[in-house]
């Protein structure tokens, strides 16, 4: 990185002259299917109708599943807040960051509003998603810690990005356009006091942040070239530093693709607590049952006790189902009891079963200080039975992710089921997976066939 040169001009300048190879296509192609999938999936939900409720009108871009259309900064948010409501979409091992769920329905937006092409909307996507991934790695942890949501945080200007390089902007655009961004990131962590909605909403947000940073910056509208590593930049505003990997963010941009190990998710859950639940269903395959435990003990990474694990009493009872989302305890209990962590183990009623909520009590933890989060999520539960005998299971890596990736197969029929779900049949779960594969091969993109 030259001495002249900012960060978000580099990030710019490689941006615009990226070219996704076919293995980032074929992660884009997945992110498509399975975030139009997961809306229609909880197109039914109390949060979506709250977020629809508070849109202004009418418009010409699709919220998948509703009919009629919306603005492009109501559609952003109708399908960023769908397709993160349920926990069940993509991430990226290394943040961790959910990258997919906001810069998919910004570019979607900006696609019907302004008639972009299918290669356009590919190479959108492409960039977008590759600047959340690296930018959740400069300073990993940090942002979390200071009590943010990376996602939001970082994808606001992720899909600034995106949208200014699909609407093929000038560099000069594109570096206001992430100026502006970072002066739209937001989004506080403290729903894990109490299971409240606000996560759900935050890709949404980033995503009309961006589209809006955008369209600002194609008008004409000045933002901070050094938005990322200024004194008073998004970095220090969030991360409390301006000392970030910024190599991390810029070496290999555009030729080398980081997102196309974007992992997708098998459970509906809390990222990092999927290799418990993975765990916990290989010893109930051995034979363990919940009557037969005493207790169980998990060997877990520090970085993420303020989110999965503490407060424990209140993790080992959760008090909704969205926050059992984000209790390791109960997902270990799910899979144990449950053999899985799907839609149906976070409904209201399944999270005051007194089984699962006896066997959530009898889960606690010590940090492993060799634990490698973030490069890793790991999964670990040591279980002492009833006639005093010792079971355990270790997973080294998220299940879906670059170690152990969901086939192409996987991701389709995850989608389906997710259609299915949400009331649609198998002939309209079946256009969509059409749809995935010839998406960014077409002149304009059409999306009305996925409205109602």
């Amino acid at each position: 990185m030259s001495q002249a040169a900012t960060v978000a001009e580099h990030l710019a300048e490689a941006a615009l002259a990226a070219r996704p190879d076919a293995a980032m296509r074929e992660t884009c192609e997945r992110l498509l299917i399975d975030i139009i999938g997961l809306c229609v999936a909880a197109r039914g939900t109390d949060y979506v109708a709250a977020t629809l409720a508070a849109s202004e009108g009418q418009g010409v871009c699709t919220a998948f599943g509703h009919a009629g259309g919306l603005g492009p900064s109501d559609a952003c948010i109708v399908n960023g807040t769908a397709s993160h409501g349920e926990d069940y979409d993509d991430t990226f091992e290394g943040g961790p960051i959910h990258s997919g769920v906001v810069i998919v329905p910004a570019v979607l937006a900006a696609a019907e509003r302004f008639g972009l092409s299918g290669e356009d909307v590919l190479r959108g996507i492409a960039v977008g998603a590759e600047a959340a991934c690296r930018l959740s790695t400069v300073v990993p942890k940090a942002v979390h810690k200071s009590g943010f949501h990376p996602t939001c945080v970082f994808g606001a200007p992720a899909a600034a990005l995106a949208v200014a390089v699909a609407m093929r902007m000038t560099p000069r655009q594109v570096v206001d356009a992430l100026g502006v961004a970072g002066s739209m990131a937001a989004g506080i962590i403290e729903y894990l006091t109490d299971g409240a909605w606000t996560k759900r909403l935050h890709p949404g947000w980033a995503a009309q942040a961006g589209l809006r940073a955008a369209l600002l910056a194609k008008g004409g509208f000045l933002g901070p070239r050094t938005v990322f590593e200024g004194p008073h930049g998004l970095f220090n505003g969030f991360a409390r530093t301006t000392q970030g990997n910024w190599p991390a963010l810029l070496d290999g941009f555009g030729t080398a693709w980081v997102g196309s190990t974007i992992a997708f998710k098998p459970f509906a859950s809390g990222t990092m607590t999927q290799p418990f639940a993975d765990c916990a269903i290989r010893l109930a395959k051995r034979g363990v049952t919940a009557e037969d435990v005493v207790s169980i003990t998990c060997e877990t990474a520090e970085g993420i006790l303020h989110r999965l694990w503490e407060p424990l009493a209140s993790k080992q009872s959760p008090p909704n189902a969205y926050a059992a989302k984000f209790s390791v305890p109960y997902c270990i209990a799910a899979g144990l009891i449950l053999g899985g962590a799907g839609l149906e183990a976070f409904t209201e009623e399944m999270v005051q079963r007194p089984d699962l909520r006896a066997l959530c009590a009898k889960v606690s933890y010590v940090v492993d200080p060799e634990n490698p989060y973030p490069r890793a999520y790991t999964g670990h539960i040591r279980a002492t039975l009833r006639d005093g005998s010792v079971v355990e299971e270790r997973q080294t890596h998220l299940r879906g992710g670059a170690a152990d990736p969901l086939s192409r197969a996987e991701i389709e029929a995850k989608a389906r089921a997710n259609c299915l779900h949400g009331g649609w049949d198998a002939g309209r779960a079946a256009a969509l997976i059409a749809f995935g594969a010839r998406a960014f091969d077409l002149p304009r993109l059409d999306l009305t066939p996925f409205r109602g």
